[in-house]
């Protein structure tokens, strides 16, 4: 049964007609594009993805359906979902539902039969912008309206939106066996928008996460008498979080400190550097990053639209890795205390394996630290 017809507009007058799947009604978010070829389920559960609708750019999406193991958090985090084509059939032994079921179940719109390859083109060449989906409204004048209306990213404080009530520890779904089991450190993560992945993978090394708020303030930290903290990934601009900037400086310079993605920015603002819109963003599961202490080339699975601007670094924090594709730093280092922080997400899910072993390097710094 075809779809109703949906209209999207980008807040530039570009629009698209297609058909509707998922649920119906009306949207405004920031419109950007991944480029992965598999996993759009976790990109659909990712909170990094709040207040943005998603371009995905490969052009069948849904043939191997919807499965409750593979979602990153628990539900769908985007605003809307925009594709080439919807598979008629979702054909996989996990899967549980059809990903229009799983959309239309959490009042999330959906498009498809539009030209996704000139959408992302647009997108490239003008930049992420502020668009609407409608199944309501099809008229572009009003749509268009209604989408100038809708807030900006930048200076938006999405974490709010996507952060834990209350603190938890975090047990594993699947645990490791006895004779593997190994010493835990209790870690403090920070929940800004945090994936479930990298949680299981804390565990995996041997880390014990206790997950807190992100308005957690430095002397509850203290108390709980972690072992390290860890800066989660999350949605939206880094800049305006200062309500976070000012507990992390009296939290990171006490404790073994790693940070991916949002909280990479956060830690970089921590020390006083400065954050920037980027165009487009970096959002796939292929990105080359640079180590410069080894000089191999990693490839990397990202999300985020801002980055940390190299010529604000203070003295003591250096580069680590660069990307390839743009030059935008992907990594820093404290040049005394234990703290590191990547732009990507070593979880990969979606994506390669490559940055696994940062999880390790974690543990082993805070094992340094305890010498």
């Amino acid at each position: 049964m075809a779809g109703k017809k949906t209209l999207l507009i980008l807040e530039d007058g570009t629009y698209f007609y297609g058909t509707n799947f998922g649920a119906e009604g009306e949207v405004f978010a920031e419109i950007v594009f991944n480029t992965s070829m598999t996993g759009y389920q976790e990109i659909l559960t990712d909170p990094s993805y709040k207040g943005q609708m998603v371009v995905l750019t490969y052009p069948l999406i849904g043939n191997y359906g919807i499965n409750p193991e593979d979602e990153e958090s628990n539900a769908p985090q985007v605003e809307g979902l925009i594709i080439r084509e919807l598979s008629g059939i979702a054909s996989n032994y996990r899967s549980r539902e059809s990903l229009s079921n799983y959309l239309k179940r959490h009042g999330i719109i959906g498009i498809e039969g539009i030209d996704t390859r000139a959408v992302v083109l647009h997108i490239r060449e003008k930049g992420a912008m502020r668009a609407g989906l409608s199944t309501v409204d099809l008229r572009t004048e009003s749509l268009l309206e209604k989408t100038l209306a809708s807030p900006p990213m930048l200076g938006r404080d999405l974490v709010g939106e996507v952060t834990v009530d209350k603190p938890y520890e975090y047990h594993p779904r699947h645990p490791q066996p006895a004779e593997q089991e190994v010493e835990p450190y209790r870690v403090a993560v920070f929940d800004f928008g945090i994936k479930r992945n990298i949680l299981e993978m804390h565990c995996q090394v041997g880390l014990k996460p206790y997950v807190v708020p992100a308005t957690t303030k430095a002397d509850e930290i203290d108390r709980l008498k972690p072992d390290a903290v860890f800066l989660s990934n999350g949605p939206g601009d880094p800049a305006p979080l200062t309500y976070i900037i000012d507990e992390l400086k009296k939290i990171v310079p006490k404790y073994p400190t790693f940070g991916i993605c949002l909280g990479h920015q956060l830690l970089a603002l921590t020390f006083n550097s400065k954050t920037y819109k980027l165009k487009f963003g970096h959002r796939g599961a292929n990105h080359p990053v640079i180590d410069l202490a080894t000089n191999k080339i990693e490839i990397t699975s990202q999300n985020h639209g801002f980055a940390v601007d190299p010529d604000s670094l203070p003295p003591e924090l250096e580069v680590t890795h660069w990307n390839l594709n743009d030059h935008t730093v992907e990594g820093l280092r404290h040049k005394e205390l234990p703290i590191f922080s990547v732009q990507y997400h070593p979880e990969a899910s979606p994506g390669p394996h490559d940055t696994a072993y940062l999880l390790e390097r974690f543990r082993n710094l805070i094992e340094e630290s305890k010498r």
